[in-house]
C-alpha cells in the first residue's frame, strides 16, 4: 500500500471507523459539557483539531528525538507539550473571540488533561511524522464530527417529549449511545482492500 492510500486509510479510520468519541469512547467530559449549543460545539471542535494537530506533530518529534531511550517519560512530555499548546489557544480566544472564551469555560482548560488527545499522541509512537501528523488532523475532525452531530441531537431532543425521567443528562446519554451505535457501521469499512 503506496504512502497515499495508507494516510487516506488513517483519515477515514479515524474519522468513521475509530472514531474517537464513538468507537474509543475518549473525551467524553467536553462532549457532553459543551454539545449543548451548535457554536460552542463548533468552537471547542477547532480548538481540539488544532490542539490535536500540533501536539501530535510536536510530541512525534519529542519522542523521537529527545525521548530516546527515555520512554517512560512519555506521558508526562506528552502532557507538557498539550497544556502549553491549550495555553496558546487560551490566550488566543481571551483575546480575539472572548465571546466564545467564556462559552467554553472550564472545558477549555480540561483540553489539556482531555485524555482523546493523549490518546492520539501516545498511538502516534511508532509510526511516521505524516501519518502522526494525519492522525492528529483526522482525530481531531471525527472528534468534531461528534460533537457537531450530537450538539445537533441535544438541540432537537430540547423540544422532544419524552418521560419526566428521562429528561435532560439521561437521554443525551442515550442519544450519544444511538449515534454511538449508528458509527459502529463504519467497523466493516475496507479501504483499498
Amino acid at each position: 500500500m503506496n504512502t497515499l492510500t495508507s494516510l487516506l486509510s488513517i483519515s477515514l479510520g479515524m474519522i468513521l471507523v475509530e472514531n474517537i468519541i464513538f468507537s474509543q469512547c475518549l473525551g467524553i467530559c467536553p462532549f457532553m459539557g459543551v454539545s449543548k449549543k451548535m457554536d460552542t460545539a463548533i468552537g471547542m471542535g477547532l480548538a481540539v483539531i488544532f490542539v490535536m494537530t500540533v501536539a501530535s506533530a510536536v510530541t512525534w518529534l519529542v519522542n523521537e528525538y529527545l525521548l530516546a531511550g527515555l520512554q517512560y517519560m512519555q506521558t508526562v512530555a506528552f502532557i507538557l507539550v498539550i497544556a502549553a499548546l491549550v495555553q496558546l489557544i487560551e490566550m488566543f480566544l481571551q483575546k480575539m473571540v472572548p465571546a466564545l472564551y467564556s462559552a467554553l469555560g472550564i472545558y477549555l482548560p480540561l483540553i489539556t488533561t482531555n485524555c482523546a488527545v493523549l490518546g492520539v499522541a501516545l498511538n502516534n509512537v511508532g509510526s511516521t511524522f505524516a501519518e502522526a501528523v494525519v492522525r492528529g488532523l483526522t482525530g481531531g475532525v471525527g472528534f468534531t464530527v461528534a460533537i457537531v452531530l450530537f450538539a445537533a441531537v441535544r438541540g432537537r431532543l430540547e423540544f422532544a417529549e419524552c418521560p419526566r425521567c428521562f429528561e435532560g443528562f439521561p437521554i443525551a446519554l442515550i442519544s450519544a449511545g444511538l449515534i454511538a451505535l449508528a458509527f459502529m457501521g463504519f467497523q466493516g469499512l475496507s479501504v483499498f482492500g
